[in-house]
């Protein structure tokens, strides 16, 4: 019978690629490590390949050692979901479901999701994380989520994405600043007018291209950390700003004196979507994930429910 790596090589394997030195990959996997340094030699054995190129008291991974990592990953995701699938007995919606959710969406519509998740999946447990969408789908690609609930579009690479709603795009402002030319075209808005967010929430790029802000000049050089931000500097007679419909149905300018009014192209919105590994053996269990967050959005902003979502219910 052939000789195989076992599991645990391959997890000793992920951690020393994670950590990128033996002493902290040992500690993380609570082995010594000496012990470790054992299990990667006997790994590269098995394989009959050399994983790192070693320097005294140095290594990097080989590119080949590269290519087995994500191998390996993909190997241990598929155990993790075995094991997932047998405790809930190949129930869909039932076990851990990690779900991830950039910023300008997550505090509009994770706590709906969480409610109607225990209310409809009392088998289900639903883990949370908040972060921008390249974190994100990094976690996504190294198993540690199983769905991403981000703004489209945006590079995904292999994932499976689909679109479930659409979040338009308002221009807020103060009341008192009606007067102040904000119903001309762009152009004729005052320079650094505008307050935007830090260029990591894809929010930004999403409203610059939706809102057609091409003039530079009319942005202002602050950028806010997040919309919550954006609303003091706004209702503060700062300048004016872009916010999604669904931050302002959730009640963000409620005890402001600012008021949103639709944009010059009439056009501007920002797709919501979920992105998935298609090589998952979860999909049925994603399915009704986007179902269910699909329902939540449509009260959120008035969002439309993609076509490719609604034939498949």
């Amino acid at each position: 019978m052939k000789r195989l790596p076992s599991i645990k090589q391959l997890q000793y394997l992920l951690a020393l690629h994670e950590h990128q030195h033996f002493g902290r990959a040992a500690e993380a996997c609570y082995i010594g490590q000496s012990t470790l340094s054992a299990a990667i030699a006997n790994l590269e054995e098995t394989m009959h390949a050399q994983l790192l190129e070693r320097d005294h008291k140095t290594f990097i991974f080989t590119p080949l050692g590269e290519d087995i990592v994500r191998q390996a990953r993909y190997i241990i995701e598929q155990c993790e979901e075995l094991t997932d699938f047998a405790k809930c007995q190949g129930k869909p919606m039932a076990g851990p479901f990690r779900l991830g959710c950039i910023p300008t969406i997550a505090p509009f519509v994770l706590s709906e999701v969480m409610t109607l998740c225990r209310k409809r999946y009392p088998e289900l447990q639903l883990l949370l994380r908040e972060d921008t969408s390249d974190n994100s789908l990094h976690a996504l690609a190294e198993g540690r989520l199983d769905m991403v609930l981000l703004a489209l579009p945006y590079e995904t690479g292999p994932f499976h994405t689909e679109v479930l709603a659409q979040d338009g795009f308002k221009l807020v402002l103060h009341k008192d600043w009606l007067d102040r030319g904000f119903n001309q075209d762009i152009s004729q808005w005052p320079d650094e007018s505008i307050f935007l967010l830090e260029r990591e929430h894809c929010l930004t790029n999403h409203a610059v291209k939706a809102c057609e802000l091409d003039d530079s000049r009319k942005v202002n050089p602050f950028f806010a950390t997040s919309l919550h931000t954006l609303t003091q500097m706004v209702n503060n007679k700062l300048g004016v700003t872009f916010m999604p419909q669904m931050a302002i149905n959730s009640g963000l300018l409620d005890s402001t004196e600012l008021i949103s009014r639709a944009p010059g192209n009439a056009a501007a919105y920002r797709d919501i979507g979920v992105a998935w590994r298609p090589t998952s053996t979860k999909a049925r269990s994603y399915r009704l994930m986007a179902d269910l967050i699909a329902e939540v959005l449509q009260q959120k902003c008035g969002a439309r429910v993609s076509e490719s979502l609604a034939a498949s219910q």
